[in-house]
């Protein structure tokens, strides 16, 4: 399976020519030369954008525009909280990009790089402004995906929760990391349209941070939402490769989400669960190095074992605390 659909026939449905920021301007985009089980230029049911399809064919698809039109659709709830509205507070829970749109389009009625007011904008957060930007480059024909994580960008020596886009640039052959909620660099993030990986990394998956912790290389007080929260530790980072795991194979979920062999803050941890992660952790910083072999391995495991994919029902849980609720993943 190729991964990449050259622009071509295809010319008459796009109105410009694709490419990315590493690419240049006139270029075609080139098809990958390894072949997976996975195509990740096609729509998920969370990417699918429905009826707003055309939206997304006029976005920009270089990575700084098509960033700055994510930041323009979607607002960080946390960032911005004191001055967003009550009113639109659960747009939060929309998982379906198509939602999120029938929101926007409620409200604005306009092309997406149209300038919205922020406190119109839809609320959201890094999983949104990630979902958004994986949409545009799949309808466009580009392999996309998010990659779950951490950051150290924020301006502290705190590791933040994250969720960053991963794009493969046929020119340069290569998976491209770029935040799309970055629009001015911070010192810690010089390029966050070519983010590096690997050790000491600005980001790292939340494979890598698990793998250093049960090493002891990490400490994991300093993992999680932010300074001082309960939400964050062994148990979090632990809940953050399965939900790193879903995201690889297009269940890209709320970060809120819970299923199978997560758990909870005061769970007793379950040895049986934690060897399970271990070797999951282990199995995914091999596939995002480029191990074939074991990306098609570890997706037969995600499809197989049930406390690795979500099913078709998962307890949503609450960034403001409230009860959780049983969601049915085959409904919107």
């Amino acid at each position: 399976m190729i991964y990449a659909k050259c622009v071509d026939g295809d010319a008459a449905r796009k109105s410009h020519q694709v490419h990315l920021s590493t690419t240049p301007p006139n270029a075609t985009i080139q098809p990958m030369a390894q072949t997976h089980v996975w195509d990740w230029t096609t729509h998920s049911s969370y990417t699918d954008p429905s009826r707003h399809a055309g939206l997304l064919e006029a976005v920009p698809a270089d990575i700084s525009g098509l960033s700055a039109v994510a930041r323009n659709v979607i607002i960080h709830y946390r960032a911005s909280e004191a001055d967003l509205p009550m009113a639109t507070r659960d747009d939060i829970n929309l998982r379906w990009l198509s939602a999120l749109l029938d929101a926007d389009q409620a409200r604005h009625g306009m092309p997406l790089p149209e300038p919205r007011a922020e406190v119109a904008r839809v609320q959201g957060c890094c999983r949104d402004h990630t979902l958004f930007c994986v949409a545009a480059l799949r309808q466009l024909g580009i392999p996309a995906r998010s990659l779950v994580g951490f950051s150290n960008y924020s301006g502290d020596d705190y590791n933040n929760d994250h969720v960053i886009v991963q794009t493969y640039d046929g020119v340069s052959d290569r998976w491209i990391r770029f935040d799309p909620e970055i629009e001015t660099p911070p010192d810690r993030l010089p390029d966050p349209h070519d983010i590096e990986s690997g050790k000491n990394a600005p980001f790292q998956t939340a494979a890598e941070v698990w793998q250093g912790y049960r090493s002891g290389g990490l400490d994991p007080s300093l993992f999680g939402t932010g300074p001082g929260s309960s939400i964050g530790g062994a148990w979090f980072i632990r809940n953050y490769v399965l939900l790193q795991l879903a995201h690889r194979y297009s269940d890209e979920l709320l970060l809120w989400d819970a299923w199978g062999g997560m758990s909870l803050p005061g769970d007793v941890e379950d040895p049986e669960v934690a060897r399970l992660v271990d070797e999951v952790a282990e199995q995914l910083v091999a596939a995002e190095a480029g191990d074939s072999t074991v990306d098609d391995a570890l997706l037969a495991r995600y499809r197989d074992d049930e406390r690795l994919h979500p099913g078709t029902r998962i307890t949503q849980h609450s960034p403001f605390g409230d009860p959780p609720v049983t969601v049915n993943l085959r409904t919107r």
